[in-house]
């Protein structure tokens, strides 16, 4: 099916001061910092089934009005079509644990209409991976981030309270399997308990094509208590990849955050997420939007921005993305977590991650 596209025209050069742009038609979505993002995270549920212990100890509880309703299809389609239209180039669909809806196929194929978004990516746990990763690449997933803790099974378990280790294993296999010519998994770095496990790592990725992403602790309403436990700087993993003939490689502009590097002996890489590193916020090329529509211009801000109000006839797409442009006027230049300031965050499957 084809979708109508909204009428773009240029960007004002000297946008005015009040955060009132009714009128103004943008083509590209930037704030006062000249930051431009090409990169949405747009979560389509926060339930998770998964209880791991930096994000959802206790396993899910609804957030707030318990009789909330997620994004539709119709929802996602005019909302990735309007970030499109501004000069998204990105999606990944987040959650929570994002293949829990029962759309989550038709969702990838929605979004996959719009010929802009020329990279799909999903976040996932992988415990559905192995049965129905075939179908998401069919859909027109392009990229795959799936989260393992740890390559013990047991610790595994402990991490996440789920006894799927083998699960998820045999995912990636089958994500290989489906055409996915690389996949990316995700680490949360936490010391005293996975820290010292580089080199099993390494062994893991030597002949993989696996994108290792080793992403730092960061403090959550829920968890500082746990972070003040367990934090460690990426640094630690930096100097010994160095010290070991990794090289550090250039940043497309539409990647993430990590920093990426390559060594000749392996296959794999490794990517190194520190958000406590200086000037971590001054390449920030990427905006969240929740599960119930809410625009989040930081993981740790202090709340967002409704559009939900807009998003329900196909009529609205210019003063969607005229919220978009004004709300990012607004967008600080970073985060606070130095100063402890975790915004409404009050665990990582709130707004995504």
């Amino acid at each position: 099916m084809s979708w109508p596209q909204p009428r773009v025209a240029r960007v004002q050069k000297e946008m005015p001061a009040s955060p009132d742009l009714e009128g103004v038609l943008v083509s590209q979505f930037q704030d006062s910092f000249d930051r431009k993002f090409y990169y949405l995270r747009l979560s389509i549920t926060d339930v998770c089934n998964f209880r791991c212990n930096y994000c959802l100890p206790d396993g899910y509880k609804p957030q707030g009005n318990s009789n909330k309703s997620f994004l539709s299809l119709d929802e996602i389609r005019r909302i990735t079509r309007a970030f499109a239209a501004a000069g998204t180039e990105k999606v990944r669909l987040t959650g929570g644990e994002p293949s829990l809806r029962r759309d989550f196929t038709e969702i990838i194929a929605a979004v996959r209409e719009n010929s802009a978004i020329r990279q799909l990516a999903v976040t996932t746990n992988g415990y559905r991976l192995a049965r129905d990763v075939a179908q998401w690449r069919d859909a027109g997933l392009t990229a795959l981030n799936v989260s393992i803790d740890s390559l013990d099974a047991r610790q595994f378990h402990a991490i996440t309270g789920q006894d799927k280790f083998q699960q998820v294993m045999n995912g990636i296999d089958a994500a290989f399997e489906a055409g996915f010519s690389k996949v990316k998994v995700n680490t949360v770095l936490m010391r005293d308990v996975n820290h010292n496990s580089l080199q099993t790592f390494l062994d893991w990725i030597r002949t993989r094509p696996i994108q290792l992403r080793f992403i730092e602790l960061m403090e959550t309403g829920d968890g500082g208590d746990l972070f003040r436990k367990h934090h460690i700087s990426g640094e630690v993993i930096r100097a010994s990849l160095l010290l070991q003939g990794w090289e550090r490689q250039v940043s497309e502009r539409s990647a993430g955050p990590a920093q990426v590097f390559r060594h000749p002996d392996y296959q794999g890489e490794i990517g190194l997420i520190m958000p406590y590193e200086k000037d971590f916020c001054a390449t920030c090329n990427r905006l969240r939007v929740s599960a119930t529509g809410k625009l989040h211009l930081c993981l740790f801000g202090d709340g967002g921005v409704s559009l939900r109000d807009l998003l329900q006839d196909d009529n609205q797409q210019d003063a969607l993305q005229e919220r978009i442009a004004a709300s990012l006027r607004t967008k600080k230049q970073t985060h606070f977590l130095h100063q402890g300031n975790t915004g409404i965050t009050q665990n990582l499957s709130y707004i995504g991650g």
